[in-house]
């Protein structure tokens, strides 16, 4: 107790915040709960439950470190009971040695959902056959609970390898709910849908969208990095335009308040620039759907490191989570 309070007189001073350091987005209650016990949250997502709020989104596909990778977010997953989304799996039709990076299934389980990822203009070329064929018997050899498609149009445009987008992502989209037997998750990658965009998704019988907000990694600004100096100067305004996690909360909110029977789907994932489980109890608390909180970038950086340095980043994020449920309310 003597060195405690030693502490305490050393960092008072340290330990003072001004007024304009508060975080006014809350009404912190602390008479109304006790320290809180283990995290209570269940969502139903591809015909399977998670236990968890956090959502591991689509991340890495096809590099040297993406088998260790995986297998560090797979371990987490079981661990806490969440669900994951593999990163781009277009690699294994042309490359099947790397199917064991991908092969998550025997890690995380039967009991939580796992899905595949393809992006949009992979997706437009797989509903022709025999490509069909061949990404049916590849989602079926990866035992997957769903497709995770990535909307990334700015993305393969400043990409000097990039793929030409043959039609508007929603037609092929609606072809693709046709033909694949799998519940489908839209996603983008880093600059989010704007109004219109998730307004026709909201119509489609997705089993969720994920927003892939501004805010978080930007796969328009990675791919202009990578370009020549020209190229970057005069595209670089365009990685400056869209959404951020909390605009596009409010937009399916503001559809649901006008009318929820124009929503097809149940959930949403909130992802981009998501790094700290207050900005995601805070959003997740004023999203009128239920909703999963998307952390890739931020995952990426523990799993890269190891997955003791993974687990303590969720163990922490979870105990801050039940934190939050117990003594903060959102201000209206």
């Amino acid at each position: 107790m003597e060195d405690r309070k030693k502490d305490h007189i050393a960092l008072a001073f340290e330990s003072q915040l001004g007024i304009n350091q508060l975080d006014n987005r809350f009404y912190y209650e602390p008479l109304l709960a006790a320290h809180p016990g283990d995290i209570d949250f269940q969502l139903n997502v591809g015909g399977k439950k998670v236990r968890s709020p956090f959502w591991v989104s689509s991340m890495t596909g096809g590099t040297q470190k993406a088998g260790y990778i995986n297998r560090n977010l797979a371990k987490a997953c079981a661990q806490y009971g969440m669900g994951m989304g593999l990163g781009s799996c277009r690699i294994l039709l042309d490359s099947p040695e790397y199917f064991e990076d991908f092969n998550l299934r025997p890690i995380i389980g039967n009991d939580l959902p796992l899905f595949a990822n393809i992006g949009i203009a992979q997706l437009e070329n797989a509903l022709e056959e025999p490509i069909l064929s061949d990404w049916l018997n590849l989602l079926d050899k990866l035992d997957v609970d769903g497709l995770i498609v990535h909307v990334n149009p700015l993305q393969e445009w400043m990409q000097p390898e990039g793929d030409f987008i043959k039609h508007p992502p929603i037609e092929t989209i609606e072809a693709a709910l046709g033909l694949y037997p799998y519940p489908i998750i839209v996603k983008e990658v880093g600059q989010g849908f704007g109004l219109q965009s998730i307004q026709k998704l909201c119509k489609l019988p997705l089993e969720a969208i994920d927003f892939g907000a501004n805010g978080g990694t930007n796969f328009t600004l990675l791919e202009l990095l990578r370009a020549d100096e020209l190229r970057a100067k005069i595209f670089g305004p365009v990685a400056q335009i869209g959404h951020s996690a909390e605009e596009m909360v409010d937009m399916v909110n503001s559809i649901a308040d006008q009318d929820s029977n124009d929503i097809a789907f149940d959930k949403i994932i909130i992802s981009g620039g998501i790094k700290h489980f207050l900005d995601g109890y805070y959003l997740h608390e004023k999203s009128i759907l239920p909703a999963l909180i998307g952390q890739a970038s931020t995952m990426l950086t523990y799993a890269l490191d190891s997955f003791e340095e993974l687990d303590r980043f969720l163990h922490l994020q979870h105990q801050g989570w039940t934190l939050c449920k117990s003594y903060l309310t959102l201000k209206k």
